[in-house]
């Protein structure tokens, strides 16, 4: 006993479905469909009706069917608008240029965003090429980035560059700080780290949404801290802990490396065995080790003077952003924490005191504008692991719109989507 299947399940709108055949030996499903003459055809593109100049018919591949490939023949017209337009029927599950339905292009792009193009191929039986272009097609259709000069009440922003591949080779991305829902979101991505490159963001700002802009928050490069100067002047710079912090954390391991060797030059077998291994219980905050870590430490800083002083000295650093305070008030600590650092007299860190005064401004200006560049940094994860996905980038637009995409919420899965919990029940 056979049985047919609604068309509005089947989801193609505009046609009829005249007959479904089923190759066994390739496992496929090829269901041929002929146009609904009762639909008054419209132009693709610019959305007027017509009329039917000549029929015409192309194959496309849509979902897979009961686990068997499925591919549908289609009908379609050429819209007549005047002896000197005709284009294309625009049909509501495939696009004119596509040799795909929608819903398997929303498929594609799904998996493209979790697994690599060449695992998205092998599992669909597609070209390499065939899903990045269809990946590339559907996130430039539904991505629609924010252009400049339609932005307003911004109030904090983030800059940073990430690497699109090895070398000199890198992208400027500008995100938004300001309190509320929108908050880490991308706002603009241009190639290149210059100066020339922020400023070409700013200066595409209205006048109303530059003047509101209160602080910047970014690291140390002087390319970055030279835009924001020339084209936001009444716009604060504001270093973030993280970056700060980082640079310590280059200081603690240097100092570390160098009481190594010099306890391996003395025969120290002590002091060497205390010490190696120990890089994580000096980086680390003593609140986030265990109880056997934290008594390893104290022996490690007990037998250690030069590793107890900086240890000493990265705690009291971090407090400089836990006490509230105006920027005065913390630019005074932040000083008196240099002048320590100085009496110190470790390798390495007389350099780092040198970068901390003459950035002073910027770091202490957390206190009035606390921002952070930690949805930053999460931001360059997400990036991280989408060129290591890859295996790197040719196409930049493409990873552009792949970074735009790590951006906003995932989309719902086209063959699971959830369903409602009150289920109708047979009666029997």
């Amino acid at each position: 006993m056979g049985a047919t299947i609604p068309l509005g399940i089947m989801g193609y709108q505009g046609q009829v479905i005249e007959q479904v055949e089923h190759d066994a030996e390739c496992g496929i499903v090829r269901i041929s469909c002929r146009r609904d003459r009762r639909v008054t055809p419209i132009a693709a593109g610019i959305g007027r009706c017509g009329g039917v100049h000549r029929l015409k018919r192309r194959w496309v591949s849509d979902l897979p069917l009961m686990g068997q490939a499925c591919e549908v023949e289609i009908e379609y017209a050429e819209v007549f608008i005047s002896p000197s337009v005709v284009r294309v029927e625009q049909l509501p599950f495939v696009d004119p240029t596509r040799r795909v339905t929608k819903r398997y292009a929303l498929l594609i792009s799904g998996l493209c965003r979790h697994m690599s193009i060449s695992a998205v191929a092998r599992h669909t039986g597609l070209r390499w090429n065939t899903v990045k272009s269809i990946d590339k097609d559907y996130l430039a259709e539904t991505i629609k980035p924010v252009a400049p000069q339609t932005l307003e009440g911004i109030r904090y922003l983030g800059v940073d560059e990430v690497a699109r591949a090895k070398g000199q080779d890198y992208l400027t991305l500008v995100y938004d700080l300001s309190p509320g829902a929108d908050c880490g979101r991308i706002l603009w991505i241009k190639e290149g780290r210059t100066a020339a490159v922020l400023s070409e963001f700013f200066d595409a700002l209205t006048k109303e949404c530059a003047a509101g802009i209160e602080a910047v928050a970014m690291d140390m490069g002087a390319a970055y801290i030279c835009a924001t100067m020339t084209s936001l002047p009444s716009a604060a710079i504001v270093f973030d802990r993280f970056h700060i912090m980082q640079m310590f954390s280059k200081v603690i391991r240097d100092c570390r490396r160098a009481e190594f060797k010099s306890a391996k030059i003395l025969g120290d077998l002590t002091g060497e065995a205390s010490i190696k291994g120990s890089l994580y219980l000096l980086l680390g905050n003593r609140d986030n080790l265990k109880s056997s870590d934290q008594q390893r430490l104290d022996q490690l800083l007990e037998q250690n003077e030069p590793l107890n002083k900086i240890y000493t000295l990265k705690e009291q650093l971090q407090a400089l952003w836990r006490q509230p305070a105006t920027p005065a008030d913390m630019t005074i600590r932040l000083l008196d924490w240099c002048g320590m650092a100085e009496a110190a007299k470790i390798t390495g860190l007389s350099k780092f005191v040198k970068t901390l005064r003459s950035h002073q401004s910027g770091i202490c200006a957390w206190a009035e504008h606390p921002i952070s560049s930690a949805r930053l940094e999460a931001g360059n994860v997400s990036i991280a692991l989408l060129r290591r996905r890859a295996r790197g980038f040719r196409d930049t637009e493409y990873l552009k719109l792949k970074i735009y995409q790590t951006n906003t919420p995932d989309t719902p899965s086209i063959l699971f989507p959830k369903l409602s919990r009150k289920r109708t029940v047979e009666k029997r």
